[in-house]
């Protein structure tokens, strides 16, 4: 791709890197397309990430100097803004953002394109504030902070959506919520799942697993509680601020495993009975992961999951975000017959080389739109 008979100078800007979650996943894709692009990125840890992202130039903000900031990144959210305003963008032709915080306010220079893939817009300060700032989820100082914070934060995000000529959204879920908050359309891609990495399989090892960083939103601890009920074993893949709660809260059958390597996490799909997913996700790459191993799903039948989980064919919904619901689902999972076969061919309608190639065209077009030569 290029521009005036030179090459096109492109950065991809990303909120932060700290692990290889579904975000990441899509970014990688897009290495893959710029591999001489510079990553921007609020802050950095370092060999936390795939080894082609790390092999790339990373640019982070001041946020890296900052005490605790690896762990504790989150308590610095009013900073963010500022951290994204700092970076100099004015050397590139295209940025591409992928983002779900504060990418999105990438400053493009005058003529310059910037085209944002948006997994949802700050669900921080908008659908989920009190999922992460409410009474029992956040201090005192933490809600005073945030309730004079967030309305300058929503400010902010809804102000620079300016700075984006295109959106591409990860579901018609985001892009609604996109059009709500920014009044703006989007075109959906779905995001990619590596689905070559899995194979159907017909093993039960008796445990349900769950795959997910352990924050509020995720509900996992509707999971705990439902399973501490049932006595079923629960294996619970993930880190986060949420775990020590968490493990107070587990029986003796909830087993935290960490973070696993892609092999281990292989191995531990092919092995469940059922992935649990009992989260309002945005779109949720680890369902279809499970669903391309074979497995069912038991989501909460809520956001992105509708777009991709097939009610009765490759798993089972439950409409109250409550552990009894739960409960009920998984007792109804039990009783019921998946065909593994059938369940991954639903996840191949999402592989990592439908989202590559999507996105390639869409970016290809809008380059062309925007007046520059291939």
């Amino acid at each position: 791709m290029g521009i005036s008979n030179r090459p096109l100078r492109v950065a991809l800007v990303h909120d932060w890197l700290t692990g290889m979650r579904g975000g990441e996943k899509c970014l990688e894709v897009l290495c893959e397309l710029f591999p001489d692009a510079p990553i921007y990125t609020l802050l950095h840890v370092k060999g936390a990430m795939s080894p082609l992202i790390e092999s790339k130039t990373i640019h982070t903000s001041f946020l890296q100097r900052f005490p605790f900031v690896e762990e504790k990144y989150r308590m610095y959210l009013p900073l963010f803004p500022i951290a994204i305003n700092s970076f100099d963008f004015s050397g590139f032709d295209l940025l591409i953002s992928t983002s779900h915080c504060v990418a999105k306010g990438a400053r493009p220079r005058g003529n310059a394109l910037h085209l944002c893939y948006c997994f949802t817009p700050m669900r921080y300060v908008y659908e989920m504030y009190d999922e992460y700032f409410g009474k029992g989820q956040a201090g005192f100082a933490v809600r005073l902070a945030m309730s004079t914070a967030a309305p300058l934060l929503r400010a902010w995000d809804r102000r620079t959506a300016g700075r984006v000529h295109h959106f591409v959204a990860i579901s018609d879920h985001v892009r609604q919520r996109i059009r709500r908050h920014y009044g703006r359309d989007a075109q959906i891609i779905f995001p990619p799942v590596d689905t070559g990495q899995f194979q159907p399989s017909g093993k039960n090892e008796g445990y349900y697993l769950i795959v997910s960083a352990l924050v509020p939103y995720k509900k996992v601890d509707l999971a705990v509680k439902a399973f501490n009920n049932t006595g079923k074993r629960l294996v619970i893949v993930g880190k986060g601020p949420d775990e020590e709660k968490l493990r107070r809260l587990a029986g003796p059958t909830v087993e935290f495993a960490g973070w696993k390597s892609d092999d281990e996490l292989v191995s531990l799909y092919a092995g469940c009975t059922a992935l649990v997913f009992p989260g309002e996700e945005d779109f949720g790459i680890v369902p279809l992961e499970a669903m391309a191993s074979g497995k069912p799903v038991i989501a909460y039948g809520k956001g992105g999951t509708l777009e991709t989980v097939q009610d009765g064919i490759s798993g089972v919904f439950f409409y109250e975000q409550t552990a009894d619901a739960l409960e009920q689902a998984v007792s109804k999972t039990e009783l019921m017959r998946f065909d593994p076969e059938k369940i991954r061919n639903r996840a191949l309608q999402f592989s990592r080389d439908i989202y590559k190639n999507a996105m390639k065209k869409f970016i290809e077009e809008k380059i062309e739109e925007h007046g520059w030569a291939k």
